[in-house]
């Protein structure tokens, strides 16, 4: 990015709040997260056979070296036979490491998949979403959700998906191979299932909302840093940095905490899986001395004992992965949470239903008697109306938190109006598709924003069929082809982090771009207020150049920039209280004539 500006079409109205306040349960989370892998079912069928067959390799293996070692425990034995039963056990395992790896790749490549499709869902989404949802949620937590929380769910899924897989195959093979050696042993080792399992689920349940509360902690040190590094320079200006350094360690010893807590409980259950698996190892190898001891095992045994115990080996180490699977999994589930979450969220009215469009627009535009408020208890339009005539130059002026952005916000249907009408050629815009809606205007916005990319690539961001000839007159009217025509490549020089660029021609990039966009509308919001009083001077007549025969409606703070607007609506507390052209209101000495001899009088002293 060239800059660091975020595009907003709106102020924000209402309290911030962070998401993820109304947890999931675990089970619908997973649940929703498994139908995800849905279509890749018959992949995975797949690389289940593969686990299965390179579990069970790796479980017939030390089957195999008991031959061997029965062999060479005997009184004499062939080199060539202890040759060929080597090699064979060396072909099982090399073998079971192979499907192994096979299976590792399928599931990497489904889990990549999922994660994109995630990705790709959570992009569309945020598409869909009303302004609204922005003015009351963090920006970074929004990017945690894309980021943060879809990097956990394809950094554990897989590896989680995976050691499930080898484990419960594990569960099933070895105790079967087991059995043909002890029945007794087997029995023992067993028993220590079901005590595994018990502490697991008890842990598993304890510490999740420990994860839940680390996922939602690392959405708002997100937020946090967002906010603070993309206003660095105010930060900076206010010497605020202590302050928000003090609220990034209050946010970030919450992530602190929850983390530790969750790390904490979760790593609980290696040591106790471990203690368990290992007192069943002892506890098999005093009942085999004993066995041994009373006979009923014979001494051909003591060279089927070690086997054995490498098989209590491999059938315990599923277990204690039990615990780094089941820290795995809590992750990968609260953050599946916080990304179903965002996918859940309430988004804009359909739409597709709609067949009604403007056509051979004109420009009329008529308020008619429009309420409107950003919460329902909290109306800040009360009854606007007034009517612009095609072609016309419309401004709107007066003090802070007037309505005079909330009327562009209506216009460009970004909020939909509680009651009244708002007309386009006397077609009701709630008729018409937003998209459709939008197309009428070009808008050149207060903040900034250019993206990475040429600056051609920029200024035909709303007119893709743009001309480079068009493009370049656009450049020219906004007076930013001389600094163009400087800059290697001109058109085709590349905007990205280390472009330096002022404020001033940064607006100027996005006047142009409006310009080549060519709509039959336009709205300037404080369009010109980041640049010079002789740049403004040079914009405003190219202005007038480009709004000519167009409707446009602009926000302006300066009134000297307004003078020759064909109407001009003076609003206060979400009405118009007063409107007429600049000779007319200065003749009634009103507010308006108030307001602008007050700037008159700063702007000359």
């Amino acid at each position: 990015m060239a800059q660091n500006n975020k595009p907003r079409a709106s102020m924000g109205h209402g309290p911030m709040r962070m998401m993820g306040e109304k947890p999931k349960s675990f089970k619908s989370s997973f649940s929703r997260l498994v139908k995800y892998m849905k279509p890749f079912l018959p992949v995975i069928i797949i690389s289940i056979l593969f686990a299965i067959a390179g579990t069970f390799l790796g479980v017939y293996a030390p089957k195999q070296l008991t031959k061997l070692t029965t062999l060479l425990l005997g009184s004499s034995f062939e080199m060539d036979e202890v040759t060929k039963l080597a090699l064979i056990y060396l072909s099982i395992i090399l073998s079971s490491v192979v499907c192994s790896v096979v299976q590792n790749w399928i599931m990497a490549g489904i889990n990549t998949k999922i994660c994109r499709k995630l990705r790709s869902e959570l992009s569309e989404k945020i598409n869909r979403l009303p302004l609204r949802y922005f003015d009351k949620n963090s920006y970074g937590d929004v990017l945690s959700r894309i980021t943060n929380d879809v990097d956990t769910i394809a950094f554990n899924l897989n590896s989680s998906i995976t050691t499930l897989i080898t484990s419960v195959i594990t569960i099933i093979c070895v105790p079967i191979f087991m059995f043909s050696i002890s029945w007794e042993l087997t029995l023992i080792a067993i028993a220590s299932v079901p005590v595994t399992l018990l502490l697991t689920m008890i842990i598993v349940k304890f510490s999740q909302k420990y994860f839940r509360e680390q996922q939602k902690s690392l959405g708002q040190v997100n937020g946090q840093i967002e906010e603070v590094y993309s206003a660095s320079l105010i930060v900076k200006i206010f010497n605020a940095q202590k302050r928000e350094n003090k609220k990034f360690d209050e946010v970030n010893n919450k992530l602190y905490k929850s983390a530790y807590k969750s790390q904490f409980t979760s790593g609980l259950l290696h040591p106790i899986m471990k203690t368990v698996t290992n007192f069943s190892y002892v506890l098999c190898c005093v009942v085999a001395a004993v066995l041994l001891i009373s006979g009923k095992y014979s001494y051909a045994f003591i060279g089927e004992l070690p086997i054995f115990l490498m098989y209590i080996r491999q059938f315990n180490n599923p277990l204690q992965q039990i615990s780094s699977i089941s820290t795995n999994l809590q992750s990968t589930v609260a953050a599946s949470e916080r990304v179903f979450e965002f996918l859940d969220e309430a988004e804009q009215e359909d739409e597709s239903f709609k067949t009604q469009k403007i056509e051979n627009l004109k420009g009329n535009v008529k308020f008619e008697n429009v309420q409107f408020g950003y919460a329902k208890d909290k109306i800040i339009i009360n009854n606007l109306s007034f009517e612009a005539k095609a072609g016309q130059k419309i401004a709107i002026v007066g003090p802070t938190g007037a309505g005079k952005t909330t009327i562009v916000n209506l216009l460009m249907r970004f909020y939909d109006i509680n009651s009244g009408k708002i007309l386009i050629d006397g077609v009701n815009t709630l008729d018409v598709k937003r998209e459709d809606v939008r197309k009428c205007f070009a808008m050149v916005l207060q903040d900034t924003w250019l993206f990475e990319g040429t600056i051609k690539e920029n200024l035909k961001y709303g007119n893709q069929n743009a001309t480079d000839e068009e493009v370049i007159n656009a450049c020219k009217a906004a007076n930013i082809w001389h600094y163009i025509s400087t800059l290697p490549k001109g058109l085709d020089y590349y905007l990205d982090e280390n472009t330096s660029l002022s404020a001033g021609q940064k607006q100027l990039f996005t006047i142009a771009r409006a310009m080549v966009q060519n709509a039959p509308m336009l709205i300037l919001d404080e369009a010109t207020s980041s640049v010079d009083t002789r740049t403004e001077e040079i914009i405003s007549e190219a202005m007038d150049k480009l709004c000519k025969n167009k409707t446009s409606f602009v926000i302006a703070h300066r009134l000297s920039t307004i003078k020759n607007a064909d109407l001009i609506l003076l609003l206060k507390d979400g009405d118009v209280v007063e409107q007429g052209t600049h000779k007319e209101l200065i003749a009634k000495n009103g507010e308006y004539a108030n307001l602008y001899n007050s700037q008159f009088l700063l702007d000359n002293n």
